[in-house]
C-alpha cells in the first residue's frame, strides 16, 4: 500500500472513537506507571533515596508525567465523547481530534526528556497542542445552538 494512501485513509476515519480508546490506552500506561513509581518509593531497595529526591529533579518530573499522562488520557475520553455526540463539520472534528491526540506528546516528552535527556520540545507542542484542542472545542460549543445527541 501505497504511504499517502494509508495516511489519507487514516486522516479521513479519525473520529472520537479513536480520541477515547487511545485515551484509555493511554490511561491503563500511565497507571502502570504509577504503580512503578509506588513501588520505587515505598517497597524498592533503594527507596530511601527515592525519598531523599522525591521534591526535586527526575523524581518530582516523574509525577509530573504521570499525573499530566492520566489528565491528558481523561481529556482524550472527554474530547473524544462530545464530538461524538456533537454534529460539527467533519473537518473541525478531525482537526479536534489529530490535536488532542497530538497532545499526548506532553507527558511522553517528559518522560523521554527525563529518561532520555531529549529537550523538551515535545513537552511544547504536546501542551500547545492539548491547549488547542480544548479551546477549539470550547469555541464550538460556545457558538452552536445544536444540542448533543
Amino acid at each position: 500500500m501505497d504511504p499517502r494512501t494509508f495516511v489519507s485513509e487514516v486522516h479521513q476515519h479519525m473520529n472520537g472513537r479513536h480520541n477515547i480508546a487511545f485515551g484509555f490506552l493511554f490511561m491503563g500506561l500511565f497507571m502502570v506507571y504509577g504503580f512503578l513509581l509506588i513501588y520505587l518509593r515505598d517497597f524498592s531497595p533503594d527507596k530511601e533515596a527515592w525519598i531523599a529526591g522525591d521534591g526535586t529533579g527526575p523524581h518530582f518530573e516523574s509525577r509530573l508525567a504521570h499525573v499530566h499522562g492520566n489528565l491528558f488520557a481523561f481529556l482524550n475520553i472527554v474530547i473524544g465523547f462530545l464530538l461524538l455526540r456533537s454534529a460539527m463539520p467533519a473537518r473541525l472534528h478531525r482537526i479536534i481530534s489529530w490535536l488532542a491526540l497530538l497532545g499526548m506528546l506532553m507527558p511522553i516528552g517528559i518522560l523521554l526528556e527525563i529518561y532520555f535527556h531529549v529537550p523538551p520540545v515535545f513537552v511544547l507542542i504536546g501542551a500547545a497542542l492539548i491547549v488547542l484542542a480544548v479551546t477549539l472545542l470550547g469555541l464550538y460549543f460556545l457558538r452552536t445552538k445544536e444540542p448533543l445527541q
